[in-house]
């Protein structure tokens, strides 16, 4: 018999044996019969070729190869039980960790610095990179580690992911100050009629975000007005103070940008259709501390009472 074929269960019957001097006593330590304990010895002897255990006065006394092996073999298994029940810890103050995130370029306006904030003054040796992957590739990359966690617009269809709704955003309207609209009246909601009649600005990066604002268009027939689109959102704001082009972006997003540029914000007919803001993980990092500590923070951080 080869090692391959030996059963560890043998081994503690061994040590027990070993421990105990006595077959029914390590039976007994083990929730084994006799016999069962007895069958596992013998197993044990044809594996080795060896007697194993002698009997004696005081009991069954161990030969020599015991002797050699059963203080290491018993030491081993000690540390793999130890290692497969006890759950891993996670000190962040200590712990170098690098956390590999998917967040588009409207993700990284949005959730990165609040992140990174969080993360330094709790995690300081800790390295976060954010790793670009394609919308339709998350479920991918989680599976194959590239990637620890995604927060976006995603909705996976896969049996190892994991999401978690952290809120609900709709689309608003962005567009410099000294913009109106050029029919009807002015309010803080336009009209389909207005809304028809103004230059669209897009940001038109492989993201989720882009996905979602293309599909509106579509859906308000709009896609011919769309007359700019950028590459990155980061590059609206100055747009839309620049020129009489105005912008759909996600409200978190156009509410981040008020105190910094001169923009007005406007609700879009029906105020848009929501879409659900996820993180998404794989399954097999569920119970991983470092990981559940991250999602913890994102959690805090993003998550909104409307979703929990």
């Amino acid at each position: 018999m080869s090692f391959r074929q030996l059963d560890l269960n043998l081994l503690r019957v061994l040590c027990a044996v070993h421990h105990t001097g006595s077959v029914t006593e390590a039976g007994r330590q083990l929730a084994l019969s006799q016999p069962a304990t007895s069958n596992a010895l013998a197993r044990l002897r044809r594996h080795f070729d060896d007697a194993l255990f002698v009997r004696s006065p005081a009991g069954l006394h161990p030969t020599r190869l015991v002797q050699r092996i059963a203080p290491e073999v018993a030491a081993h298994l000690r540390a793999l039980e130890a290692t497969l029940t006890t759950r891993d810890h996670f000190d962040p103050a200590v712990a170098q960790v690098h956390w590999r995130l998917s967040l588009s370029d409207l993700g990284e306006l949005m959730f990165l610095a609040p992140l990174a904030q969080a993360l330094r003054q709790q995690s300081p040796n800790c390295l976060v990179s954010n790793v670009a992957v394609d919308a339709n590739r998350v479920s991918a990359a989680l599976e194959s580690r590239d990637i620890d966690l995604a927060i976006g617009i995603l909705l996976p269809e896969h049996s190892g992911i994991t999401s978690e709704p952290l809120f609900n955003e709709h689309f608003v309207a962005i567009t410099g100050s000294h913009w109106r609209p050029a029919a009807g009246r002015v309010s803080t909601t336009l009209s389909m009629q207005q809304l028809a009649r103004a230059s669209l600005a897009v940001a038109a990066p492989a993201a989720t975000f882009h996905g979602s604002v293309e599909a509106m268009l579509a859906r308000l027939k709009l896609q011919d007005r769309a007359v700019l689109r950028a590459r990155h959102y980061g590059a609206l704001p100055e747009l839309v103070t620049r020129t009489d082009l105005l912008a759909i972006v996600p409200q978190m997003f156009a509410h981040s940008l008020a105190p910094r540029y001169d923009v007005r914000i406007w609700e879009l007919p029906g105020h848009g259709p929501r879409y659900s803001v996820r993180m998404v993980w794989h399954q097999s990092s569920t119970d991983d501390a470092a990981q559940a500590w991250l999602r913890g923070h994102v959690r805090a951080l993003f998550a909104r009472d409307e979703e929990r």
